[in-house]
C-alpha cells in the first residue's frame, strides 16, 4: 500500500491536457492541413468536453521535414497553419472560454533552414557560427567515417557530411550531428548563445499570453563533451524469476549507455527557466518529454527548482496487467514524492501507437482502453489526453504511398503516422467534417469512421465520447476534492485504488469481480449487477 496526499496549488497541477496536433485537428480553409483557426473554431468542443487546457504541437515556420519538429524561426507562425494574429485570437478566445494553452517548444535541434545553420554551412569550420551546432572532423582517411557510432532515432548514422567550403564542392569536409533527421541539426547548448536565444524565445510567447511549454526531447539538450562512442555495459541487476512473483535474483544484462541523453548540465537550464516562468504573473510551466530510464530520473527533472512537469510514460510502456499498473502508480508516486512534485499520467500522443490498439484492438482493445483512462483519471496529478481517444480511434493502417513519418522513410517501418490520422467531426465519408467538402486530408481516413464521429457518438449515450466528458465531470466533482490516497495491490488480476471517497477497481483479470458496497459513479462498460467483468473499471463512492 502506498498513500500521498494533493494539496490545492497552482491550476496545472491537476489539470487535464488535452494534446491538438494541429495537422490534424481542424481545417479551416480545406488545403488538407489542420490549422490554427480551425483550431479556435472547436474550443467549445474542448470546454464542452471538460479538459482544462490545450497543449498545441509545433505551428513554426518550418519545411515540415518532420512535421513541424524542425524549427527555422521560433518567433512566428507558419503560412500553413496561419499567422500570427490567429495565434493571438485562438490564445483571446481559449482564455475567455477558461482554457489554458501550452504550445510546444523545441529546444534540441533546429531545422537545417535555419538562418543560424545556414551560416554555419557558409562559415565553414572553426567559425563563431558553426560553434552553434555539434560540427566535427570525422574519423578514418580523409575523416571519411562519422565522428562516433551514435544511430539517428530515425535509423541510420546520426551524423551527416557536409562539403568544405574552401574547397571543390565535392570535397568532404566536417559532420554534424542530429539524433533525428539530417534535417534537425543537434544545437551545442554549451555555447553561450544558444540557452540566450531561447530565453529570448520564451519571452516572445508568454508576453502573448501563453500559458507554458510543452519541452520536445528535454532529456537530449546536452551530451557527453567527448562525444565518445556509444558503448555496451555488462550490468548486474535484479530480476523476475518464472514462478514465484516475490523471488528476485541478479542477473546479468547488457544495457546500452547514454552519453546522448539525460546529462546533467541539462538540470542548469531548466533552473534558469522556472526563474524566468516565476516572473509572468498566471502560474505559467513547463513540462519535459523526458524518456528516463526510471522514475527516481524522471522525477529529476521536477525538482522545486525546475520543470513543473515531466511526462511519466511509465503507464504507456506498461502491458496490460493489474500488476503493472499498480507498480507503476507505486513507483511514479513515490519517485514525485522525493521532490515535492505532482505526477503526470498518458496513455497516448503522436509518437506511439494508440492505446486501444496496443491493448489488442478491436472491441477488447477499446474496452482494455477506457478501463484503463478511467484508472488513469482517478490519479492525483494532472492527465494528458490525446486527440482523438475520446472518440475511441485506433490506430490506422495507413498505405505505404502515403506515409510521411522520417522513420517510414529511413527504415522502412510502419511509423507514427497511423496516430497521426486527422479526426473526424461529422459526416459519412471523408473528410468526416475535416475540413470543407472536398478537402483532400493529408493522410487518409479510413472509409469506416462514420459511426465514430463526434456528432455520432454525442447523440449515444454509451459511447466512448459520451464517456469521456461524464467521467471528466466525475473527475472534477470527486477525484480531486479527497485528499488521501491509497494504491492497493490486492489480487494479481484487479487493480484497487482508494481515493477519499472514491473506491476505484480496474479488473484486468478474466472473471468478475465482486463491487465493493457503495453509490457507482461512472463506469467504463456496462455492469454485471453486484459484478465487474473483466476488461472494465468502475468508481464508487
Amino acid at each position: 500500500m502506498t498513500s500521498t496526499r494533493s494539496a490545492a496549488g497552482p491550476w496545472w497541477r491537476d489539470a487535464v491536457f488535452y494534446q491538438v496536433y494541429v495537422r490534424s485537428f481542424a481545417d479551416s480553409d480545406g488545403d488538407g492541413l489542420g490549422d490554427i483557426p480551425g483550431i479556435t473554431s472547436r474550443l467549445r468542443y474542448l470546454r464542452d468536453l471538460g479538459v482544462d487546457a490545450v497543449w498545441v504541437t509545433p505551428f513554426y515556420p518550418s519545411p515540415q521535414h518532420d512535421a513541424g519538429y524542425d524549427v527555422s524561426d521560433y518567433r512566428g507562425v507558419d503560412p500553413r497553419f496561419g499567422k500570427l494574429s490567429d495565434l493571438d485570437d485562438l490564445l483571446s478566445q481559449a482564455h475567455e472560454l477558461g482554457l489554458r494553452v501550452v504550445v510546444d517548444l523545441v529546444p534540441n535541434h533546429t531545422s537545417s533552414e535555419h538562418p543560424w545553420f545556414r551560416q554555419a554551412l557558409a562559415a565553414g569550420p572553426g567559425s563563431h557560427e558553426r560553434a552553434r551546432y555539434l560540427f566535427r572532423n570525422g574519423r578514418g582517411r580523409g575523416g571519411g567515417r562519422p565522428p562516433n557510432n551514435w544511430e539517428s532515432v530515425f535509423g541510420g548514422p546520426a551524423w551527416t557530411r557536409v562539403p568544405d567550403p574552401s574547397t571543390a564542392p565535392h570535397h568532404g569536409g566536417e559532420w554534424y550531428l542530429h539524433l533525428f533527421d539530417a534535417s534537425q541539426p543537434d544545437l551545442d547548448w554549451r555555447n553561450p548563445e544558444v540557452p540566450a536565444m531561447f530565453e529570448d524565445v520564451l519571452r516572445f510567447w508568454l508576453d502573448r499570453g501563453v500559458d507554458g511549454f510543452r519541452v520536445d526531447v528535454a532529456h537530449g539538450l546536452f551530451k557527453v563533451r567527448s562525444l565518445r562512442d556509444q558503448r555496451d555495459v555488462p550490468r548486474r541487476e535484479g530480476s523476475d524469476l518464472p514462478g514465484d512473483p516475490g523471488d528476485r535474483a541478479m542477473v546479468e544484462r547488457t544495457v546500452r549507455d547514454e552519453p546522448m541523453w539525460d546529462q546533467p548540465e541539462v538540470h542548469d537550464v531548466y533552473r534558469s527557466w522556472r526563474r524566468l516562468l516565476e516572473q509572468y504573473d498566471g502560474d505559467r510551466m513547463a513540462v519535459a518529454e523526458a524518456w528516463t530510464r526510471s522514475p527516481e530520473s524522471m522525477a529529476r527533472y521536477v525538482r522545486p527548482d525546475e520543470l513543473h512537469q515531466a511526462f511519466n510514460f511509465a503507464w504507456l510502456l506498461a502491458p496490460w496487467s493489474a500488476r503493472a499498473f499498480a507498480d507503476v502508480v507505486r513507483g511514479t508516486l513515490e519517485a514525485v514524492a522525493l521532490v515535492g512534485a505532482a505526477p503526470t499520467w498518458v496513455l497516448s500522443n503522436h509518437d506511439v501507437v494508440r492505446h486501444p490498439t496496443r491493448y489488442g484492438g478491436g472491441p477488447r482493445g477499446l474496452a482494455r482502453a477506457r478501463a484503463a483512462t478511467l484508472t488513469m483519471l482517478a490519479l492525483p496529478g494532472s492527465a494528458y489526453l490525446y486527440q482523438g481517444e475520446e472518440l475511441g480511434l485506433e490506430e490506422v493502417d495507413v498505405p505505404p504511398e502515403h506515409r510521411q513519418d522520417p522513420s517510414w522513410l529511413h527504415t522502412g517501418k510502419v511509423g507514427r503516422d497511423g496516430a497521426r490520422v486527422p479526426i473526424p467531426w461529422r459526416g459519412t465519408r471523408s473528410p468526416y467534417g475535416f475540413g470543407p467538402a472536398g478537402t483532400v486530408p493529408w493522410l487518409p481516413m479510413p472509409d469506416d469512421w462514420a459511426p465514430l464521429t463526434v456528432d455520432a457518438q454525442r447523440k449515444d449515450p454509451g459511447s466512448t465520447w459520451s464517456f469521456y466528458r461524464d467521467t471528466l465531470r466525475a473527475r472534477r466533482r470527486f477525484a480531486q476534492g479527497c485528499d488521501d490516497v491509497q494504491i492497493v495491490e490486492g489480487r494479481s488480476t484487479v487493480l484497487h485504488l482508494r481515493r477519499g471517497c472514491l473506491a476505484v477497481l480496474c479488473n484486468c483479470g478474466t472473471r468478475p469481480v465482486r463491487l465493493p458496497p457503495g453509490e457507482v459513479l461512472v463506469a467504463s462498460g456496462p455492469l454485471d449487477g453486484h459484478l465487474l467483468p473483466p476488461d472494465t473499471a468502475v468508481w464508487v463512492r
